[in-house]
């Protein structure tokens, strides 16, 4: 098992599904997983108006390390991600390295997109940013979950779990990604 740290981005709109069932996957598959918010403050407010308390805040994490980089969505979740110059250095970094780095739903389009790093590769996100992909000279395709190299791209909510298990694949294994989700009881 890996024992270095993952770190997934939370900002104010962030899509809480994604957010709270992605790290639950990950934890569960025995992934060191910290969520640190964009805020000064852990508290964030999602996409729905649920309160979220981070494990950190940006300020005070060395991402540096990190053997994951995971960008959720939501509206204005990845607008306030894309938005934060420290999140996009953070992203260059682990890009940089070679590291890996996985985005849902709007992120793909919105947050590493407009950084160039998805130019040339395939990836997907949700349908309606599909064209801010395709624009970024990124090959889109219409897939619950699509890994290229170090990157994992899923389109939203509803594929947040086939996020998980791509993530936890490409950690662990395929057999280890499918004895977590299925213990999920998700089909």
């Amino acid at each position: 098992m890996s024992a270095k740290t993952s770190y997934i981005f939370y900002a104010d709109g962030v899509e809480e599904v994604e957010a709270v069932a992605t790290v639950d996957a990950l934890r569960r598959a025995g992934m060191e997983v910290v969520t640190v918010s964009i805020n000064d403050t852990p508290l964030v407010t999602g996409a729905t108006n649920q309160k979220l308390v981070a494990d950190s805040v940006l300020s005070e994490i060395d991402a540096s390390g990190a053997e994951w980089i995971i960008i959720p969505g939501g509206d204005p979740g990845a607008t306030n991600l894309h938005n934060n110059a420290k999140v996009n250095d953070i992203i260059m970094a682990q890009y940089d390295k070679g590291g890996k780095i996985a985005a849902i739903c709007a992120a793909p389009a919105q947050v590493l997109a407009p950084l160039g790093i998805l130019k040339g590769r395939k990836a997907t996100c949700h349908p309606g940013v599909a064209q801010a992909l395709k624009d970024a000279g990124v090959t889109y395709e219409k897939q619950p979950v699509v890994i290229d190299g170090n990157f994992v791209t899923s389109e939203g909510p509803g594929t947040t779990f086939s996020f998980a298990k791509g993530i936890i694949s490409e950690t662990y294994g395929a057999e280890k990604a499918a004895e977590v989700i299925s213990s999920l009881v998700v089909e």
